[in-house]
Order: C-alpha cells, then sequence, then structure tokens
C-alpha cells in the first residue's frame, strides 16, 4: 500500500437540539403548568490513536465528518435524545492541526489515546426552567448551540528510536536491510526509496529498537529540490540520527566531505532543533576500498570532516552490503537508547542518600 502521510478533512460536531416551550394538558387540570424538556447534545467527534492502522490512506477518500444533531425536547418533560458521537481512528503519531491557524489540536503519540478535537453544542433549555412564582406560564425557550467544526490538516510522524540520514545512494536501505527484516528498494540509481520505511532491529530476543529509512537529501533540499526535505518530520520524534556517507563514491568527481557538510546545512536550515539531535557519523561501502586503504582512508575523511563542521560524535566504518561493522553499530545504539530512557538522577539527592 502507497504510503499516505498527509490528508485534509473537515469536521463538524452536531448541533444541540432545541428546548421545547409546551404546557401539561389534563382533563380537571385547567392550569396544568410547562413542562417543555430540553434539547439533546449533539454529537461530538474524537480522535483515538490506534497503533493497528499505518497510514492516513482513508481520510484520502472520506473527507467530511458531520456529527448527528441533538434531538428536540417535547412536551410532557420529554428531553431530546443526543446525537451519536463520531470516532475517528488514526495512526499512533498523527499530529492534527487547524488548518486555518496552524495550531496542534492533538498530538497522538500513545495506542489508544483519545482526545476531544470537535464538542457537540449543548442543548436548549425547554420552558420548564424558566417558570417562577411570577413567572408561571412561560413561553420562553431557547435554542441549542451549534457544534464546533474545523478544517483540519493531518500529518503523520512515524514513530522511530533511530533515523537515517544521507544522500541518495549513500546506502540507507542496504542498511536497513541488513540490520532488520525490513525489505525496501535497493537499487543503483538515485531515490529509489519514495516514502518512509520502518524496519525493527533486534539486539537480542527481549531488546530491540526501531530504525526509520527516508528518502535521500541533497543540496538545495530546504529550498524543495528533491524529496527528502518533505519526509524530514518523520525523523523528529526519533532520539539518534544516523548520517550515512558514502566513503568510496564511484563517480571522480565527488566529495564526500563537501556532500556530508550539504546535508548537515539543510538540516540545519530546515530545522534546528532536529539538527540539534545526537547525530553520529557512519562511513559506508568500506567494501568499496581495499583493505590495506581503509584506515587511511577514514583517518583523511575524518579529519577533513572535523576541520569543515567542527563533528566530535561518534563515528562507525561500514560496509552495509555485507554486514561487516553493523554488530558494533546495533550495540552502541542500544546501549545510548538505554542510557536515554534512564531517568537523571540529581546530583545533590544522590549525595544525601549516601
Amino acid at each position: 500500500m502507497k504510503f499516505i502521510d498527509e490528508a485534509k478533512i473537515y469536521v463538524k460536531a452536531g448541533d444541540g437540539g432545541n428546548g421545547a416551550a409546551t404546557f401539561r394538558r389534563e382533563k380537571y387540570i385547567p392550569m396544568g403548568g410547562p413542562n417543555g424538556g430540553d434539547g439533546g447534545r449533539g454529537g461530538s467527534i474524537y480522535v483515538i490513536a490506534d497503533r493497528n492502522i499505518n497510514t492516513l490512506v482513508d481520510y484520502r477518500y472520506t473527507r467530511k465528518f458531520i456529527g448527528k444533531r441533538g434531538e428536540n425536547g417535547g412536551g410532557a418533560d420529554q428531553y431530546g435524545a443526543g446525537g451519536d458521537d463520531i470516532i475517528l481512528r488514526m495512526p499512533v503519531g498523527t499530529v492534527i492541526y487547524n488548518l486555518n491557524t496552524e495550531e496542534i489540536l492533538a498530538d497522538l503519540s500513545e495506542h489508544d489515546q483519545k482526545i476531544l478535537i470537535a464538542k457537540g453544542g449543548k442543548g436548549g433549555l425547554g420552558n420548564l426552567h424558566f417558570k417562577s412564582s411570577t413567572n408561571r406560564a412561560p413561553r420562553q425557550k431557547t435554542n441549542g448551540d451549534q457544534g464546533e467544526e474545523f478544517e483540519l490538516r493531518l500529518e503523520l510522524r512515524v514513530l522511530a528510536d533511530v533515523g537515517l540520514l544521507g544522500l541518495p545512494n549513500a546506502g540507507k536501505s542496504t542498511l536497513i536491510r541488513a540490520i532488520s527484516s525490513a525489505r525496501p528498494k535497493v537499487a543503483d540509481y538515485p531515490f529509489t526509496t519514495l516514502h518512509p520505511n520502518l524496519g525493527v532491529v533486534r539486539v537480542d530476543d527481549e531488546k530491540s529498537f526501531v530504525v526509520a529509512d527516508v528518502p535521500g537529501l541533497i543540496e538545495g533540499a530546504a529550498d524543495g529540490a528533491g524529496l527528502g526535505i518533505r519526509f524530514l518530520k518523520h525523523l523528529q520524534r526519533t532520539r539518534i540520527l544516523l548520517h550515512l556517507v558514502d566513503i568510496a563514491p564511484i563517480d571522480p568527481d565527488a566529495n564526500p566531505v563537501r556532500d556530508a557538510k550539504a546535508i548537515v546545512g539543510e538540516l540545519i536550515k530546515h530545522d534546528p532543533e532536529l539538527a540539534n539531535k545526537p547525530r553520529w557519523l557512519v562511513l559506508n561501502k568500506l567494501d568499496l576500498i581495499p583493505e590495506e586503504d581503509r584506515e587511511k582512508a577514514i583517518k583523511d575523511f575524518l579529519k577533513a570532516y572535523k576541520k569543515a563542521t567542527k563533528y566530535d560524535g561518534p563515528f562507525f566504518p561500514i560496509a552495509a552490503i555485507n554486514g561487516e561493522g553493523t554488530k558494533p553499530l546495533i550495540y552502541a545504539i542500544h546501549a545510548a537508547l538505554e542510557q536515554m530512557a534512564r531517568p537523571e538522577v540529581d546530583d545533590s539527592e544522590a549525595k544525601e542518600e549516601a
């Protein structure tokens, strides 16, 4: 199924029913008094996160959701029935924006998370509420309130622990195939990845983490070139970014240091907050370098790259095509993720406990 990660919909909660202005009419009771009931509440619209759904494709074809109106009140103290609520099930990771204001109305980050997105109108009051010692035959009533309505923009951000970043053909899809059971398309031409792919990496029988592969970035991506910038939102929930670099490009005019620096620049230009996430350097396609020349090639690249970008993070030389070097990378990622998951302990509190 094609990955659908954006949609626009219109939601309108049900209006409240109108109150009734009626009077009791029974034999031998000439002045029965008011007995008009209230109108029913309009149906509200809720969204709920469902981990069994992985795309927004349902909202590409059905775009209007209108709640049922509450029933009007009736005589004999009859209250109108409330309208049925509408439940919209969406993938975990969906962010819901007010299309007109760009305000975030909901962020569905956990399974079964339920959020009211449009509240149904309150039912009107019947004349029963307006009787008093001085107004024994009130004819006042109120109409029901209108339900809330919004034009919404739905944006799905995949949930992953680790995100892969790099130029097209840097080997991101090959890496995710090597370390997980995901099978994205791999070919010898750019932009083989056209939508995000998720892979579950098993560290052992009980421990795992999720990796997201998105279309490759190119220079000028922040200004609209290529595909990757559109999918960078999927990396915003990740905790670690792996910047894959083709250390042995086939093109003799290619400059891995310049290209890697350009990717970092595009990332900063697009989203400084995303650029500040922990970013590890992964030097891929080690298999294309003669074994006796690898150490020098890695050393030369790191020296030039650190000088150009002030990078001081970890680096991992690998050959994704045959899995060489991927085990140390997997174990290092898992250890870092576990460290991030541990609650921070205040040093002063620790000293007091000691």
